[in-house]
């Protein structure tokens, strides 16, 4: 799968989360359960993918450190999981959990890599989403900055050898969705004004956010997925 059939993914993760709701875990299976699918037939049958929306639909948990952790894909071998991935799709909402997703990622990644097992991320955002307030009315517009994208590039310059809390690969990947022509003020709005749009896709977003060095890719899923294929097979 290249960008382009990942961009489909998403898109059709997008409206599966406007019809079911952020509580849904449907749009989480159509999402990692093409990612488990894809994982597959870049390592081959001789290795395990586990993840909703593939093979028997179930995640399974890998052994940390300190704490046992569900993956949202994890790949095994020989009976053993070896490795997993960490997926998130940010659609609203992203000031207020800015830096508690970033520090959960961080913390989950050290305790797993602490027990030697390799663990990637793949964070995925738009670079404009909705802010609601408690009762869904919408407060303003958010945008995923250069500011925002800075902590990505500071972890891109980690040694994995050295730091445990960094993945040992990372995927960001900013989207933009279609720009919405009416005044939105809710969100039972917001959902209507794409689920009423034709042929709605999600395309890359067109924002710079600057050059990374090794530990983070942008913006490239073939890439990344081409990288830590190679990582797992050498395990």
């Amino acid at each position: 799968m290249d960008n382009l059939g990942f961009l489909n993914i998403l898109t059709n993760s997008f409206k599966k989360f406007l019809t079911t709701g952020s509580r849904s875990n449907e749009k989480l299976k159509i999402l990692h359960g093409a990612i488990a699918t894809d994982l597959q037939q870049r390592i081959g049958i001789e290795y395990g993918v586990h993840s909703l929306g593939y093979g028997d639909g179930r995640e399974e948990t890998i052994g940390g450190r300190y704490i046992e952790k569900k993956a949202d894909i994890t790949i095994s071998y020989r009976n053993s999981n070896i490795a997993g991935i960490a997926v998130k799709f940010v659609m609203q909402n992203y000031s207020q959990n800015s830096n508690n997703y970033f520090e959960n990622m961080l913390g989950e990644t050290a305790n797993i890599r602490s027990k030697r097992i390799p663990y990637f991320q793949i964070f995925i955002i738009s670079d404009k989403m909705p802010y609601y307030d408690n009762k869904g009315n919408l407060r303003k517009w958010e945008t995923f900055t250069l500011h925002n994208a800075r902590k990505y590039f500071i972890l891109s310059k980690d040694d994995i050898n050295v730091n445990a809390h960094t993945p040992n690969k990372t995927l960001l990947f900013v989207v933009h969705l279609p720009d919405l022509q009416d005044c939105i003020r809710n969100k039972a709005e917001y959902v209507n004004a794409y689920l009423q749009m034709n042929d709605m896709k999600i395309n890359l977003s067109n924002c710079d956010y600057g050059v990374f060095d090794s530990s983070v890719v942008l913006n490239d899923y073939d890439k990344f997925m081409d990288k830590i294929s190679h990582y797992i097979l050498s395990i």
